[in-house]
């Protein structure tokens, strides 16, 4: 999918706007993120917690408010995060990103100051895991196990033995 510059320049706005309202007591860290699903631009920060595994990254919070708008699938991101270098979504962001974009969707994360990076997710998560994966059957040639007992994904078939 081709995202025009100019979108990719409106959803770095809205991620630097938005990171001036992010929660970061803790760190200090402020990170913005805004995702263009549908059409519309949604935007959000990340939101630190005293009990820190359960602060939320501004990618996830902003593909959260996509979904909860009613969208299914992100069509470009983009983040706005640290001062003197563009910062990456991390891990995390990226799989879930993956859940809700293609890996042809543009990523674009910058600085403030106007400094960034322009790649796409499959760049940033080559190979990447997702709900096809789940739907796929594994036997014992692809390192699965073909026990009675083995755990399945919700709605997957047990593979037939022949």
């Amino acid at each position: 999918m081709i995202v025009a510059k100019n979108a990719m320049d409106r959803l770095l706005r809205a991620a630097a706007q938005a990171r001036r309202r992010a929660y970061a007591p803790y760190s200090g860290f402020r990170v913005g993120a805004a995702v263009l699903a549908d059409g519309r631009v949604y935007a959000a920060v990340n939101v630190e917690n005293s009990s820190f595994p359960l602060s939320v990254c501004a990618e996830r919070n902003a593909v959260a408010a996509a979904i909860a708008g009613g969208a299914r699938h992100v069509e470009a991101i983009a983040i706005v995060g640290g001062d003197s270098r563009p910062t990456p979504p991390c891990g995390g962001c990226r799989q879930v990103l993956a859940e809700f974009a293609s890996s042809e969707a543009p990523v674009v994360y910058g600085t403030e100051a106007g400094n960034r990076v322009s790649t796409t997710l499959g760049a940033l998560l080559p190979r990447a895991f997702g709900p096809s994966d789940l739907r796929a059957p594994v036997g014992p040639e692809e390192g699965g196990s073909t026990s009675s007992s083995a755990a399945r994904a919700p709605g997957m078939r047990r593979r037939s033995r022949r």
